[in-house]
């Protein structure tokens, strides 16, 4: 929300709540103070077009012009009386929950030393069939976005999302109406700008989202990763994310195949997370390989310093993943619930546990005897950290879609009171910190990364026997 939306929300809300409440207020006051309201809303509409948010806006300064007619007219008596306040009051709020929803909203700027650049790739693997459908013609699309360290410029900005301007009703539990203006987000990374030069290849680090999430509500955190160091290929996986396009340009939505006889959908995720599992292996068969990231990047990616991290449903996909590929070298589990293989092999990597504060996101049972088993199963040590006031979607751009007043009111109700922003400064910290010894072979000091924030508990877990 730009200072000119602010102001102009601020101020007719608090204008129409006063007046609804008393009649103190002239007619005159009413009036001036809505006059120039309009005028800034021409300046708004002309500086950044129109977007749905505003006809709220517009339908409260009428009702205040209404109001400031009624009250220089002789009083209305008995109901009528209180049908303009109540009006104008209903009318602030429902400003109010329109704005909740952002049009653009603002992503953090990546703290690295590195400038941005960013490329999709999407591909079809002739090996395998679309488990989600019934068509034997339908293989497995394996959709990437590539996050790198590119050397500084100007250049087009990356899209935040893919399918916009012809999105579903709903991407996940989002509006598919309020991402009307999500081309607008500064995703501080440029369209096929030049690798940075400082490395002849750069450590790659394979993405996996949460389940029914999009790659591009983790653009904050991946732009940053890639602004470290490290180039992030985040994968989408189709049929289950909200909105994919696919490699002949269709739009792909979810197809869920839930089986009367799995109640807690336990072998559904099971069979899910091996999907998921084998995306990421797909991708990493893909690294190191001539052109298959294009002639810029594909040989500045390094195939022997591999790690594979995710969030919740990712993050436990991530771990299947390095338990059946010995080219991963590091995994890091962002507040991921394991099934089938993830909670039972052993962890042969080394590997971070980041979790959101317990009190906040109260995992479930299979969530802390899946990790806590992994955890009695490393064979190459790692890290666990649970940082403080951050909620399970801290670790996304998502609370970033709502104003700061609607943050706040969701805080109250499901917690994240950190913000997304710190919640990913401190993750970022970390994970960077874990992934230089595996992958840069500098190790990094984890602990002096997580002692840089506030609220993080927990440290170094052993390796155990083999």
């Amino acid at each position: 929300m730009s200072m000119l939306d602010g102001a102009i929300v601020l101020i007719a809300v608090a204008l129409a709540l006063v007046a609804a409440a008393t009649r103190r207020v002239g007619p005159r006051a009413i009036a001036a103070v809505g006059a120039m309201l309009l005028v800034a809303c021409f300046v708004q509409v002309w500086r950044e077009g129109f977007h749905w948010q505003y006809a709220a806006i517009y339908a409260l300064l009428a009702g205040l012009m209404v109001l400031a007619w009624r009250r220089s007219r002789p009083p209305p008596q008995g109901v009528l009386a209180g049908l303009g306040r109540f009006g104008v009051a209903g009318l602030a709020m429902g400003a109010l929950l329109a704005w909740s929803f952002l049009p653009v909203p603002e992503l953090p700027a990546p703290s690295g030393p590195y400038a941005v650049g960013s490329q999709v790739f999407r591909w079809i693997d002739p090996d395998r069939d679309e488990p989600a459908t019934d068509d034997p013609h339908d293989h497995r699309n394996v959709v990437v976005q590539a996050w790198y360290p590119a050397e500084p410029g100007e250049g087009a900005r990356v899209r935040y999302i893919d399918g916009l301007g012809r999105l579903p009703s709903w991407v996940s539990l989002i509006p598919g109406l309020v991402m009307q203006r999500y081309d607008r987000i500064d995703t501080h990374a440029r369209i096929d700008a030049p690798v940075a030069t400082q490395r002849a290849r750069w450590p790659v680090v394979l993405f996996s989202p949460g389940y029914g999430a999009s790659r591009a509500f983790y653009s904050g955190l991946l732009a940053d990763l890639a602004s470290r160091g490290f180039v992030v290929l985040a994968l989408d996986h189709p049929r289950e994310a909200p909105v994919v396009e696919l490699a002949d340009g269709r739009l792909a939505t979810p197809i869920e195949r839930f089986l009367p006889d799995d109640p807690d959908r336990t072998h559904y995720m099971s069979a899910q997370q091996a999907v998921r599992a084998a995306d990421l292996r797909y991708v990493a068969d893909r690294v190191g390989r001539p052109d298959a990231f294009g002639a810029r990047l594909s040989p500045r990616l390094d195939p022997q310093r591999i790690a594979a991290i995710g969030h919740s449903f990712g993050g436990a996909s991530a771990v299947e993943a390095a338990m059946g590929d010995a080219r991963i070298r590091a995994v890091a589990n962002l507040d991921g619930t394991l099934y089938g293989r993830a909670a039972t092999d052993p962890m042969p990597v080394p590997f971070l546990l980041l979790e959101s504060d317990h009190r906040e996101t109260r995992h479930s049972q299979n969530y802390l005897q899946g990790n806590l088993a992994l955890v009695h199963h490393l064979r190459a040590g790692g890290y666990r950290y649970q940082i403080a006031g951050a909620n399970h979607y801290s670790f996304t751009d998502v609370p970033l879609y709502l104003s700061a007043p609607a943050r706040f009111a969701i805080t109250v109700l499901i917690g994240g009171s950190r913000g997304p922003a710190r919640s990913q400064a401190a993750s970022n910290d970390v994970l960077a910190a874990f992934l230089q010894g595996p992958l840069l072979d500098a190790p990094g000091d984890v602990d002096a990364a997580a002692a840089r924030h506030s609220g993080l508990v927990g440290g170094a877990m052993p390796a155990t026997q083999h």
